[in-house]
């Protein structure tokens, strides 16, 4: 087999265990076009064999904290701009048909980009 045919037959692989992973969980395809899925596939690339990966609690505690800190401080340095740039206040609602329930989100534009600032039942 040649070193290009071995690489497809690899890469075909990867891909039947992603799509698997996708299928099980009803991830949409297109989080495969995520900015953020390539650097994740490169990280377990560069960890090689042997590494273990995130638990689902760490999923949803530690490590679901910490990206949550890093949210906080990112809308945290828009905030800080808005004095010297100023906002555009952003207002979208939608209901839903089952419980009725109608729900109205608030988001802050500027310059730096937009920060979701509050959700409220109407």
């Amino acid at each position: 087999m040649t070193l290009k045919g071995k690489v497809k037959g690899t890469r075909n692989m990867l891909g039947g265990y992603v799509g698997k992973w996708f299928y099980d969980k009803g991830i949409p395809f297109d989080a495969a076009n995520s900015p953020y899925f390539p650097p994740m596939v490169n990280a377990i690339q560069r960890m090689g064999l042997g590494v273990k990966l995130s638990l689902a609690y760490e999923l949803s505690r530690p490590i679901l904290d910490e990206e949550v800190e890093e949210v906080r401080k990112w809308i945290e340095e828009y905030k800080q701009s808005w004095p010297r740039t100023g906002i555009t206040l952003i207002s979208d609602g939608w209901s839903n048909k089952v419980s009725k329930n109608e729900v109205l989100n608030f988001l802050a534009y500027s310059p730096k980009g937009i920060a979701f600032l509050s959700s409220k039942d109407v």
